[in-house]
């Protein structure tokens, strides 16, 4: 097994679930508060970030056979 690979997989976990959360949130947003929208922008990033990171780290690890 490759720390990589568990690395990048662990990551994608969670950029996916900090983007659920920011829907869950944008979802249930009935009203238009600072701290709401600062809290959506801050976990919408780093899930995105999160996320991309995971993906391209699981891409560009090249299997050891």
């Amino acid at each position: 097994m490759n720390i990589k690979r568990i690395f990048g997989a662990l990551l994608t976990g969670l950029g996916i679930a900090g983007l659920i959360y920011t829907a869950i949130l944008f979802v249930n947003n009935s009203s238009n508060k600072t701290h709401d929208i600062k809290a959506l922008i801050t976990y919408g990033i780093l899930g995105i970030v999160f996320f991309i990171a995971g993906i391209n780290l699981v891409r560009t690890t090249k299997d050891e056979s």
